[in-house]
């Protein structure tokens, strides 16, 4: 999406809600269909996600607040404006009532990598699945970081399938923005040429103009980042610029953010070392009992690589290297022995991926959900979020607080 194009205001009252798909900390997620009319054909299929300005509101009176709840809200959408990948999502319209405000990217009908994964037998996929699946998952991290997005949220349950069977990297509450990534020369198909950076007018400012000013490419917008000693943002040009701000999903938190050292697009890399150990084993590979004991897992402990040495399991282990200094980049991801023969220029024309789900989900789309009648998204929302239980979510994520009450052992 240019500069140059209207992101389209979607009407509630042509909205029809087919069911919850899930809830997240900031907000839930409908499966909807446009009901505008269409010349008689059925609306198309839309995930949106949906956020009480209640809510928000609430957390913006908080002391240490400085609107960076208004920020990620913009930033997430600038997001989904600027890119133009087959790998990552697209905004199909922004929402805005008095009660709540949002956005609608395309329904993924395979739902998530941890759903597909719980499918396979014995619940764990074979290496030709993880290896096209890691190649996509490597395009797509690729694209982002040429944009300069740091995504620090890579988990399953973050990665859906899309109807044609590839993946759709989503949510993107926890990415920040640094210095825009050099691409590597073998890299981006060419539809997906990385857009300059420039300044770009405030596509937004028809649903959030009552919100908050516009925000700059370099905003940091995670709200644990409003209370962190550095600045929320980072505006800074240097290459080598980092960020130290503390957020993530627990079993998958890079080791230098534990720390608080600073970080940069190298966390993406150990979340994908991560996921791929999860793809293999049907586990994460630092889980505890409690966050303490996973953190302290993070810090010192070495992946348990179970089996015989394999070029996936050399993979994994160089990308859960401890030191970011040391562990393997896009180039040597590229061109390791576990994704030899990958022609990468081709890994979005394939027209047969492993698993292709077709238009629906059987099970969101039943015929018992049908018979629910129809959800009012907005009394959904408030009802979910009056209480503001902002800790009982789906995929619980950390924040600063849990990195100042951890205990170095």
């Amino acid at each position: 999406m240019n500069a140059d194009q209207v992101v389209p205001s979607l009407d509630l009252g042509k909205l029809k809600v087919i069911s919850p798909l899930g809830r997240g900390a900031k907000g839930v997620v409908f499966l909807v269909q446009d009901e505008t009319d269409h010349n008689g054909d059925d609306g198309e299929l839309l995930a949106l996600k949906a956020i009480s300005r209640a809510s928000i509101t609430k957390k913006t009176k908080k002391k240490d607040s400085d609107g960076s709840e208004y920020k990620r809200i913009c930033f997430e959408q600038e997001v989904l404006g600027r890119c133009e990948h087959p790998l990552l999502p697209k905004l199909r319209g922004v929402l805005s009532t008095d009660n709540i405000v949002g956005y609608a990217i395309d329904y993924c009908p395979g739902r998530d990598l941890n759903y597909l994964r719980k499918k396979q037998t014995e619940k764990m996929f074979s290496d030709d699945l993880i290896r096209f699946y890691a190649a996509e998952l490597v395009l797509a991290l690729e694209y982002l970081h040429g944009l300069g997005i740091v995504y620090r949220d890579l988990k399953p349950e973050n990665v859906m399938i899309q109807e044609n069977g590839h993946l759709m990297l989503v949510d993107f509450d926890l990415s920040t923005k640094l210095s825009p990534k050099s691409p590597s020369r073998s890299t981006t198909p060419t539809n997906t040429t990385p857009i300059k950076n420039k300044k770009k007018r405030n596509k937004f400012s028809k649903l959030y103009k009552c919100c908050h000013p516009g925000i700059t490419e370099g905003d940091s917008v995670h709200p644990a980042e409003s209370v962190n000693s550095e600045p929320s943002y980072i505006t800074t040009t240097d290459p080598h610029s980092k960020s130290n701000s503390f957020v993530g999903t627990e079993e998958y938190v890079a080791p230098e953010m534990i720390q608080g050292t600073g970080h940069d697009f190298s966390v993406d890399w150990w979340c994908l070392g991560v996921v791929l150990h999860e793809m293999l084993y049907g586990t994460t590979p630092f889980r505890g009992i409690n966050r303490k004991e996973t953190f302290y897992r993070v810090l010192s402990k070495t992946p348990e690589l179970v089996g015989e040495p394999t070029p996936l399991r050399d993979l994994i282990r160089k990308l859960l290297e401890k030191d970011p200094k040391q562990r393997i980049r896009v180039a040597e991801i590229k061109g390791h022995d576990f994704l030899k023969g990958v022609d990468w220029e081709k890994v979005l024309e394939i027209s047969r991926p492993p698993y292709i789900p077709g238009r629906f989900d059987d099970d969101v789309c039943s015929e018992e959900n049908s018979k629910k009648g129809r959800i009012d998204i907005e009394d959904f929302v408030q009802g979910v979020f009056k209480e503001d239980v902002i800790g009982d979510v789906i995929g619980e994520k950390v924040d600063q607080n849990a990195a100042k009450n951890f205990l170095v052992f």
